[in-house]
């Protein structure tokens, strides 16, 4: 039984791994040229559901700083190469958590109420969180500390 869930562990890092390096590598490719605007295509934008304006302003928003994407896009790729990594999966599981917390957020408040995206993006997290609690015993050495019993 330990043995299959050391396994299915593994697949969950390889999964996440390959899943954020695609997705960090993806925020460097150009979008492709736009199109000038005609009329009819500014009447359908005028028509856009409030969730998709708000996901155009903050994406948007993101990469017009002019750092923040390509950041965001090494962070998902340095995340990624640490889970493939394997020795130090767990130390990419706690740098990821912030990444798939938003991630699944977003998809749940400005993603359109699509049940299918918000259980996906959930399983990301969901699968994050697997990974720091099969390494608890690890992160627990890291992160508390117990104190002496000899206190004067």
């Amino acid at each position: 039984m330990k043995k299959s869930i050391k396994y299915f562990i593994i697949a969950i890092r390889i999964a996440l791994g390959l899943l954020f390096v695609y997705a960090g590598i993806q925020k460097f490719n150009k979008a492709p040229a736009e199109k000038p605007a005609s009329e009819e295509q500014s009447v359908v934008e005028k028509q856009l559901p409030e969730n998709v304006v708000k996901i155009k302003a903050l994406i948007g928003g993101m990469k017009q700083t002019g750092y923040f994407w390509p950041m965001l896009g090494i962070a998902e790729i340095v995340c990624g190469v640490l889970l493939l990594s394997q020795v130090l999966a767990l130390l990419g599981a706690v740098m990821l958590v912030p990444l798939t917390l938003n991630i699944f957020l977003f998809e749940l408040f400005l993603g359109g109420g699509n049940i299918t995206e918000i259980f996906i993006h959930g399983l990301y997290l969901l699968g994050n969180l697997l990974i720091l609690a099969y390494g608890y015993s690890r992160l627990k050495m890291a992160f508390l500390t117990i104190e002496s019993s000899n206190k004067k």
